[in-house]
């Protein structure tokens, strides 16, 4: 059933510790996002749900609800282990934005204009420049860097405005990047708004990736701790084990319900 009014995409969510997430493949995630920034009007927001943003909306009813207003999109192994033990089977793609989001730039073919929002400064020119690099028919635009007073945040999304982007890409960190969207971002300032967490840090080349075959093991996080350890050690040694503990008790509670196949779509805002 297609769950997605007014797109030709056909998809299913699954719920996962009550959060409605797709259950896309590559394919079908880059023709929906491509097909929602070609559209005239409207607006739709992705956020992505891992085992650390699972864990920090567990206790944050405020983001617990912004991520049900967004499409979410599967990152990682912890939502694959969720998925396996609440329907039996885990999700056709590791949607991660650091993956996505690139081959997002590269799959679209028609010309867009990107504006990016987030990171430190120097931090957010080479992304940029690097996106510019990776994709040089669309046109990648540096709006603000992400240490701004929160006072600042209208004349930050008038600048937003002004630029006329098809695409905005929120680079804070979770939760305050989606809450910020849902506070910020509305109407007439980008038709597909993505959060996407460290990617700019990624793309400046400011933190390495990990390798391809270590990426393909679902071991990144390990790769990610090893290299900034004094920042990562809670998120990961402390916050896996409780991401368990959280789905083991929502299996055990019997309350996960089945996966959700229709009804309003999620994310979508109307000029």
């Amino acid at each position: 059933m297609n769950v997605f009014p007014g797109t030709s995409i056909v998809a299913s969510q699954r719920m996962i510790l009550d959060i409605p997430v797709c259950d896309f493949g590559w394919a079908d995630a880059f023709a929906f996002a491509d097909e929602i920034a070609s559209l005239p009007i409207g607006q739709t927001v992705i956020s992505f749900l891992n085992a650390h943003n699972a864990n920090l909306m567990m206790h944050d009813p405020e983001y617990r609800a912004v991520l049900n207003r967004h499409i979410v999109l599967p990152d990682g192994h912890g939502v694959d282990l969720a998925s396996w033990l609440f329907h039996g089977k885990t999700f056709p793609a590791n949607l991660n934005g650091t993956d996505f989001v690139p081959a997002l730039m590269t799959y679209m073919t028609t010309p867009r204009r990107i504006a990016m929002v987030g990171a430190r400064p120097d931090v957010l020119k080479r992304a940029a420049e690097n996106f510019q690099k990776h994709a040089p028919w669309h046109e990648f635009i540096a709006v603000s860097d992400g240490f701004f007073d929160p006072a600042q945040s209208d004349e930050i999304m008038a600048k937003v405005r002004a630029v006329k982007p098809d695409i905005l890409l929120i680079a804070m960190g979770s939760p305050k990047q989606e809450k910020w969207i849902d506070r910020h971002v509305g109407p007439g300032h980008a038709r597909l708004v993505i959060s996407v967490g460290a990617l700019f840090d990624f793309m400046a080349e400011e933190v390495p990736r990990a390798s391809p075959t270590v990426r393909r093991l679902r071991l990144e996080w390990l790769h990610r701790l090893v290299q900034e350890p004094r920042r990562l050690w809670r998120r990961y040694l402390l916050g896996n084990p409780l991401f368990i503990y959280y789905i083991l008790r929502h299996k055990l509670s019997g309350r996960e319900p089945p996966p959700k196949v229709g009804g309003q779509r999620a994310g979508s805002r109307s000029f």
